[in-house]
């Protein structure tokens, strides 16, 4: 944390330490780690299932694509259901824990339970957040998540259905995870910060960095009970420094110097209302760049969520990589994501702070490097052949550029709407998150019979088209306005004074 801390400081000096003693770590500076290590920690209870389910279920009788190359130069119809394909004997099966003969099917909705839970709680968390606070929201979702998946092994032991249901009700946990920390970035982070604090919502990159290695090493060092008991510990520890360093804004900070209150709230100036403001809901809804925001988003959630739940099948399956060396490799384009992250959100913070462009053309303009370029990164993905370090790199590429999300559809909610940023991410995510459980019964479709690259081609096609068109509507349609409804009660002559200070 020291490391990450210095890094910060040091390469942003001048914007951490604004309005604070020079010798007092800025409590901002602290709330964006707490950020980032909410998300991480969400994180890896997300994703280590997609890892821990290769460890838990029978293997899968299924030729790779070496044999089938083979059998194809020999004039053999891979498909021939004659063809005698020797099962795994006892030596190669690995002794993880319990086998359980979970279908394809099967695990694509166990897969998915996740984000069906994730819907129930992602809408109305940002109201919930606005209206009672994201501190001990956050906190609780945490720590509930933590017990539901110490609690997985156990549950499997009674069944799949079993297993659904406690990923499903860690889902509705985690959905009001991300509202609720944008209803905190939006009170907490000057405008020209925004950046950097959303990217520190980049933490559940990470998450997924470190989760997949760390699993894989713990599935066949301890069995894959470890792999859900280890990051359970981890997340308990974590609520323990959120409940302690955590207000819900400047103004209710038992420890914050006036210094540095003073100036956030100067900085935020009357774009955050003093009130609980009802959303209005129809006035958002019907808002074309709240649409076009909308779709854009869903386009980065169907990339993000993609390779969430498939790349260790893919790289396990197709590329034919170990269980930890998947797990490894799997992780490396989530490493790019943030890294970039933290980049492409700095620059963007400079071209705001310096008024190099207005902030609708630096959001539009970002899209080419979040949606654009990973989009075209997956259509090199069906041509790049059967090379696999080829397919990782081109993989990694993909993700790495969607890391200049933190410039378009993770903050552009703050820029509609800053009063309802919470319930304006809670809308636009309830929707992406549908692609969190379509897209695992998409994959199992294209690979109930077989698992190789042409097979994974459509899928990947799919996902090109999923990245780049929401990124057109977005540059036809969005903005970065703040909208009329922000203050539904405002007078007509002061919003329309605001809006003069941002331009298309």
């Amino acid at each position: 944390m020291r490391t990450l801390i210095i890094l910060i400081t040091s390469t942003e000096k001048d914007y951490w330490t604004l309005g604070s003693s020079s010798d007092h770590i800025p409590t901002r500076l602290n709330i964006g780690i707490m950020l980032f290590l909410s998300c991480f920690v969400s994180y890896m209870l997300r994703v280590n299932m997609s890892v821990n389910l290769l460890a838990m279920v029978q293997p899968v009788q299924k030729m790779n694509q070496h044999a089938l190359t083979l059998l194809s130069s020999n004039g053999t119809n891979a498909n021939d259901t004659s063809i005698s394909v020797p099962m795994p004997t006892a030596s190669t099966v690995h002794n993880y824990g319990p086998r359980y003969n979970w279908s394809s099917h099967d695990q694509s909705v166990i897969l998915g339970a996740y984000f069906y839970g994730y819907l129930v709680t992602s809408l109305p968390a940002g109201v919930l957040a606005e209206r009672f606070g994201p501190r001990n929201l956050v906190g609780s979702s945490l720590a509930v998540s933590a017990l539901l998946t110490a609690l997985t092994p156990l549950a499997a032991t009674y069944g799949m259905w079993t297993v659904v249901v406690n990923r499903a009700a860690l889902g509705i946990c985690g959905g009001v995870l991300y509202p609720a920390l944008h209803n905190l970035v939006s009170r907490w982070a000057p405008p020209d910060e925004k950046g950097k604090f959303v990217s520190a919502l980049m933490g559940g990159t990470f998450g997924t960095v470190v989760t997949w290695p760390l699993v894989g090493v713990l599935i066949e060092t301890f069995g894959w009970s470890f792999a859900f008991y280890v990051p359970a510990v981890i997340t308990a520890i974590v609520v323990t420094f959120w409940l302690i360093i955590v207000a819900d804004s400047p103004a209710k900070h038992p420890r914050i110097q006036k210094e540095e209150q003073d100036y956030i709230i100067k900085s935020l100036g009357d774009t955050i209302s003093k009130q609980n403001l009802l959303p209005p809901v129809l006035k958002m809804v019907t808002s074309l760049p709240f649409l076009a925001l909308l779709v854009l988003h869903f386009g980065n959630l169907w990339g993000l969520y993609f390779l969430l739940t498939a790349a260790p099948k893919f790289m396990s399956e197709v590329l034919g990589f170990k269980l930890a060396k998947a797990g490894f490799l799997a992780a490396l384009p989530y490493l790019a994501r943030a890294l970039a992250a933290f980049g492409f959100g700095s620059i963007g913070d400079y071209l705001r702070k310096k008024s190099v462009f207005s902030v609708t053309t630096i959001r539009k303009s970002f899209c080419l490097f979040s949606h654009i370029i990973p989009g075209l990164f997956l259509v090199g993905l069906i041509y790049a052949g059967f090379d696999p370090y080829v397919c990782v790199a081109i993989i990694t590429l993909s993700l790495g550029f969607n890391g200049a999300s933190t410039m378009t559809n993770l903050q552009n909610s703050q820029d509609l709407a800053p009063n309802f940023a919470g319930t304006l991410y809670g809308i636009i995510n309830f929707v992406g998150t549908t692609s969190g459980f379509i897209s695992p019964m998409l994959v199992a479709h294209f690979t109930a019979q077989r698992s190789t690259m042409d097979e994974w081609q459509y899928v990947f096609a799919i996902g090109a088209a999923a990245y780049i068109i929401p990124a057109v509507v977005f540059v036809l349609f969005g903005s970065a306005v703040v909208q009329k409804w922000n203050e539904p009660g405002q007078s007509e002559s002061k919003q329309t004074t605001k809006q003069m200070q941002e331009t298309y």
